[in-house]
C-alpha cells in the first residue's frame, strides 16, 4: 500500500494507481483537502481547478478499469505556475493587468505533456509579475510563503511552485527560469528543479518574458521524480521556434547508471566570493560527497551577470512597452520602474551585451571540454524575510531582490542546464546547490543529483505543516 499521499512521490503514485491499490480520484481529493489545509497560511495558488482535475482522475480511472494504459503519471496531482496557459482560465503571469483575459483556448505544451501523461492538473499558481522577481511578493496576489519558515519568502519568480511541492500540497510543479527563476526557489524551499537547455522543452503556451533567456521546466522532491518529468516535457516543438530539433533523452531510465568517470569540479573565484558561510558549506558538502577537490574559475561570470542584467531589462521592457504607456499603475510598483529602466536602455548597451554573449559562450564551451559538472551555489544564502530589503554580499549591504540571483544569472546568460539540489544542513534552512553542465547533457546531472539523493547528501523532507492562523 502507498504511504501517506502527501509523503508520496510522483512515480510511486503512479505505480499505486496503475496496481489498484488506489485510484486516482482518491489521490486527488486527498490532494485538494491538502491545498485547502495549507494554501491560507502558504499562499501558492492563485486558482484550484478542482472541477477539472476530478475529471481528469475519472479519466484516469476509467481506463484502468477498461485495462488501457493510463500513462506513465497515471493520477499523479500537479500543477503550474500561471504564466503557462490552462485552458479555461486566464493566464495571469502574475499580473492584473491580464486578469481580463479571455480564458485560454488550450493548455500549454509543457500542461500538455504531463495531463497527456496521465498527470491530474489541480491549479494555477502565484508568481512575481510578469516574472521579474526572486522573492514571490507579489503585490497584487500577495507573497508566497516558504513552507519551512512562514516569514520567509519562497523565491521567486516559480515561489508558488517550489512552495506547492515543498509543502507537499502536489508532488511535482511547472515553472519557469529567466534568470534563476526555478534555481532559486529550489534553493529557498530545499527541492530539487531543473532548468534545461535554452531550447529543450517547448515553450508553446507560456507568457514569456525575455524570449531570449526562458526556459520552463519541473519541481519535484526527488531526482527520480525530476527525471521522469523532464522525460515527458523535452523534445522538439515546430510550434516553438526557439525548441531545437534534436531527439529527447531518456534520463530516467539511466539514473542508476552511476558517476563514475564525470569529471565534477567546484566554480571558485566570482562563485567562492559572493556568497554566506552556509552557502560555501553547502557546495563543499556536495564536493566531499563527489569526492572532487578540484576548483576552476569561470571567465568573466561577473560581466555576464551584468550583460544578462542589461538584455534582461531591455527585452522585457520593450515587451511590455504598450501597457507601461496606457496603463502604468496597474504594474506592481517594483516591476514597474524596472521594466521602464529597461524600455529607456540605449540599444548600444545592449548590443555590446549580445556581443559579449556571444563570447561568453564559446568560453564555457573550452572550460567543458576538461569537465561534465560544475557545483556552484545556487542563492547566496538562505531564504530572507519577508520585506527583507539588503542582504550582504562579500561584505557588502546590497539590495535583496535583485541580487538573490548573482550565482543564477551568469549560467542562464548562454542557456547551460542545470539541476538544483536541495542541502538541509542541521539545525538551518534548505539551501541549494546548482549542478552545471554542458548543452543538452541534462542526463549527467541527474545521475549526479540521484547519487547525491541516494548517498543522503540531497533530501527534500517535506515541510511542517503551517497552521491556518499565520499572520498575512
Amino acid at each position: 500500500m502507498i504511504r501517506t499521499l502527501e509523503n508520496a512521490g510522483a512515480v510511486e503514485i503512479a505505480k499505486a494507481v496503475k496496481s489498484g491499490s488506489v485510484t486516482a480520484s482518491a489521490v486527488t481529493d486527498a490532494a485538494l483537502a491538502r491545498i485547502q489545509l495549507l494554501d491560507g497560511a502558504l499562499n501558492c495558488f492563485t486558482k484550484v481547478t478542482a472541477e477539472r482535475a476530478r475529471r481528469e482522475a475519472s479519466e484516469v480511472d476509467r481506463r484502468i478499469l477498461a485495462g488501457e494504459d493510463p500513462g506513465p503519471l497515471a493520477g499523479v496531482p500537479f500543477a503550474a505556475k500561471n504564466l503557462f496557459d490552462m485552458e479555461g482560465i486566464p493566464t495571469l503571469a502574475g499580473s492584473v493587468i491580464r486578469s481580463d483575459a479571455p480564458p485560454a483556448s488550450r493548455d500549454a505544451a509543457a500542461v500538455s505533456a504531463l495531463t497527456r501523461a496521465g498527470a491530474v492538473l489541480l491549479g494555477a499558481l502565484n508568481m512575481d509579475e510578469f516574472a521579474y522577481g526572486f522573492t514571490t511578493e507579489n503585490s497584487h496576489y500577495g507573497p508566497t510563503r516558504n513552507p519551512h519558515d512562514p516569514t520567509r519568502v519562497a523565491g521567486g519568480s516559480s515561489g508558488g511552485s517550489a512552495a506547492a511541492v515543498a509543502s507537499g500540497m502536489v508532488p511535482l510543479t511547472l515553472g519557469s527560469d529567466t534568470n534563476g527563476s526555478i534555481r532559486v526557489p529550489s534553493s529557498f524551499c530545499g527541492i530539487f528543479g531543473i532548468k534545461p537547455t535554452y531550447g529543450r522543452i517547448s515553450r508553446r503556451g507560456a507568457f514569456l518574458f525575455v524570449g531570449a533567456l526562458d526556459h520552463v521546466g519541473p519541481f519535484a522532491r526527488s531526482a527520480e521524480d525530476l527525471a521522469a518529468a523532464y522525460d515527458l516535457l523535452q523534445g522538439p516543438d515546430s510550434a516553438d521556434p526557439v525548441c531545437a530539433e534534436i531527439p529527447a533523452e531518456a534520463a530516467l531510465p539511466s539514473l542508476r547508471q552511476g558517476i563514475e568517470g564525470l569529471r565534477v569540479a567546484v566554480a571558485g573565484g566570482y562563485f567562492a566570493e559572493q556568497g554566506t558561510p552556509q552557502a560555501t558549506e553547502a557546495v563543499a558538502v556536495v564536493a566531499r560527497a563527489l569526492n572532487t577537490l578540484r576548483v576552476i574559475e569561470l571567465p568573466e561570470a561577473a560581466r555576464a551577470r551584468a550583460a544578462a542584467y542589461l538584455i534582461t531589462a531591455s527585452e522585457g521592457g520593450n515587451h511590455h512597452l504598450a501597457d507601461l504607456k496606457s496603463r502604468q499603475q496597474a504594474f506592481d510598483p517594483n516591476t514597474r520602474s524596472r521594466f521602464l529602466a529597461g524600455a529607456l536602455m540605449p540599444a548600444a548597451w545592449v548590443s555590446f551585451a549580445q556581443r559579449f554573449r556571444t563570447w561568453y559562450r564559446e568560453q564555457m564551451r573550452e572550460v567543458f571540454k576538461d569537465v561534465d559538472v560544475i557545483l556552484a551555489p545556487a542563492t547566496p544564502c538562505p531564504a530572507i524575510t519577508i520585506g527583507q530589503k539588503t542582504i550582504s554580499l562579500n561584505g557588502v549591504d546590497v539590495p535583496s531582490r535583485p541580487n538573490i540571483g548573482v550565482f543564477t544569472q551568469p549560467v542562464s546568460f548562454i542557456g547551460l542546464p542545470v539541476v538544483t539540489v536541495p542541502i538541509h544542513l542541521p539545525g538551518r534552512l534548505p539551501i541549494g546547490v546548482q549542478l552545471i553542465g554542458a548543452p543538452w547533457q541534462e542526463s549527467k546531472l541527474l545521475r549526479v543529483a540521484w547519487a547525491l539523493q541516494q548517498a543522503g547528501v540531497a533530501t527534500a523532507p517535506i515541510a511542517q505543516p503551517i497552521p491556518r492562523e499565520v499572520t498575512p
